[in-house]
């Protein structure tokens, strides 16, 4: 996991903060740039969290650096061999910020991403080179979750996305790789399908949000962390799989999904949402974060050395309940 350059965090935010944790992990000289002040503390304090995270995981190397503060591109130095920009989602904003981030880079600077929901291709609009521009998405904290998900747009070119891939993977991390464009890429749009069930369970009164919660880190998590939706459903097949498991329940899961809910967000659902988590878990929520990454960095440790030796795997099977 050597640094192979410079990187550039365009924001300051706590993607930013986190994402500069990350690649300042791995050995990379980083300079986050943002006109606020104020980021220079917030990107200390982010450093500090994530450095016991990053030690746990395996993912802090010998040669790890300490990334800087700069309040303009003309302060940042040397060109990087790639941007993570995590700007607000404005597609303004964006557009903006990266037609005036071009002149500062090289030719083979790389332009990723952390847009949780734009199109490559309206942010690549402007640009003088679009072909080196891509979404590069984490899950939040980038320091901690292992998964970046990479979609380039039309004009991205297999070379950049490659040359993308092989950094991140690099660092650690989980590299997903889109073959087109779509919002909110694959974890955000599982999560908001996840999400608006329980959103519409709440906001219908059929159960708590502090037991709709537990039906996901109790009932749905432990499996998913070695199995994903669809092979719990292949082990609930037994020996016919999937097909088995669609032949024999798939009309009846289709009648389910014909009584998902569909929610709006409006001021009753919030009221709901915000009275529940109160009740659910009233932690101060720096205090919850805290102790998400204690635990989930345990996590990752564990279910990193089950992968390395599936001699140890444990995991009993699966079913549809």
């Amino acid at each position: 996991m050597a640094a192979t350059g410079t990187i550039w965090v365009l924001g300051g935010g706590l993607i930013g903060c986190g994402w500069a944790a990350a690649f300042a992990g791995a050995g990379h000289a980083v300079m986050v740039i943002d006109p606020d002040p104020a980021v220079a503390g917030r990107l200390a304090q982010v450093q500090a969290q994530a450095r016991p995270v990053l030690r746990g995981l395996g993912t802090l190397t010998p040669g790890a650096t300490i990334p800087r503060h700069a309040a303009s591109m003309a302060e940042a130095g040397a060109a990087p061999v790639l941007v993570q920009e995590c700007l607000p989602e404005r597609l303004d904003l964006k557009r903006a910020a990266l037609a005036g981030l071009e002149p500062h880079l090289a030719a083979d600077t790389i332009i990723a991403s952390s847009s949780s929901g734009l199109s490559p291709d309206d942010m690549a609009e402007g640009l003088a080179h679009p072909e080196r521009l891509l979404i590069a998405h984490p899950c939040n904290p980038p320091y901690l979750m292992p998964v970046v998900e990479l979609s380039g747009g039309a004009a991205t070119t297999p070379a950049v996305v490659e040359r993308a891939r092989a950094l991140y993977a690099a660092m650690g991390k989980t590299v997903l790789v889109l073959a087109r464009p779509v919002p909110g890429h694959l974890v955000n749009r599982l999560q908001a399908a996840l999400w608006r069930e329980a959103v519409h369970l709440a906001a219908e009164g059929v159960a708590s949000l502090g037991d709709i919660e537990r039906a996901v880190t109790e009932g749905l998590a432990p499996r998913w962390c070695c199995v994903g939706p669809s092979t719990v459903f292949h082990l609930a097949g037994a020996d016919g799989g999937i097909g088995r498991f669609v032949d024999a329940l798939g009309p009846e899961f289709e009648r389910w999904w014909a009584t998902l809910g569909a929610p709006r967000l409006d001021d009753a659902t919030r009221a709901r949402l915000v009275e529940g988590m109160d009740t659910a878990d009233p932690r101060p929520v720096a205090e919850i974060a805290a102790a998400r990454d204690a635990a989930l960095t345990q996590l990752m440790v564990f279910l990193a050395k089950k992968e390395a030796d599936p001699r140890n795997d444990t995991t009993p099977g699966g079913n549809q309940g």
